[in-house]
């Protein structure tokens, strides 16, 4: 029961786009970065059924990781050269 919630889960926050919000950044825009928060939604979700003692250990470690990757993108679109935008895309990866 519980896995299918979480399947359930994982197929919506992928399927969901916020496509008619008004934008502040450009990076906002892109996909990859919404998808980003989604799945920082979802790994919070997960972790929150994940024992007392992983707490500063596999939890904190997969939280930070995606929050990282949507960081390094919108850090990224603020960058005034290709190359500079590139270190940090690369870095997201």
């Amino acid at each position: 029961m519980e896995s299918e919630l979480l399947k359930c889960l994982f197929i919506e926050s992928f399927n969901c786009k916020l496509i008619d919000m008004p934008y502040t950044f450009l990076f906002e825009k892109l996909n990859v970065w919404i998808d980003s928060k989604e799945l920082i939604k979802l790994i919070y979700i997960i972790t929150k059924e994940f024992p007392n003692e992983e707490k500063f250990g596999l939890t904190s470690q997969l939280r930070r990781t995606p929050v990282s990757v949507a960081s390094n993108i919108a850090e990224g679109t603020s960058r005034s050269t290709n190359k500079r935008q590139g270190s940090f895309f690369n870095n997201s990866l």
